[in-house]
């Protein structure tokens, strides 16, 4: 199981490291930072092409019910939930970020429920499309 006990490697570009930090007023904060668990950064250029980034679209398969949710990974002034856009600061927009395809993401809900599920498929990541600013 993916906890803080038994974390997962994952890859955060540079930049979305940096931006991150700056959220926090130069540190992640502390729920990101628990929620991500160790990282690797690596420059925007040589990210794969399958790690979730920042503004990446992604399918999700909830491993409980087999639904499959589109997500877009966002920094919170563009979060809107209802339409897909998921804050990487709420508890599954923090157990995503940084994870392949094929990995599973798990995290608690606020009212304490443990969900998990399958990255089925990145349909955009803005390195891969040649974008490293976004």
């Amino acid at each position: 199981m993916q906890t803080a006990d038994n974390a997962v490697e994952r890859l955060l570009t540079e930049l979305d490291f940096s931006r991150l930090a700056h959220l926090g007023g130069g540190q992640l904060a502390p729920a990101l930072a628990e929620a991500l668990g160790p990282v690797d950064l690596v420059p925007a250029r040589e990210v794969p092409a399958d790690v979730l980034t920042m503004y990446s679209q992604v399918i999700i398969e909830d491993l409980g019910t087999g639904q499959r949710r589109k997500l877009t990974l966002c920094y919170p002034a563009d979060a809107e939930p209802h339409q897909g856009f998921i804050s990487v600061l709420s508890p599954v927009g923090a157990s995503l970020l940084g994870l392949r395809v094929g990995q599973v993401a798990r995290w608690r809900t606020p009212h304490g429920d443990e969900c998990e599920a399958r990255i089925v498929d990145l349909l955009f990541q803005p390195e891969a499309s040649g974008d490293y600013a976004l």
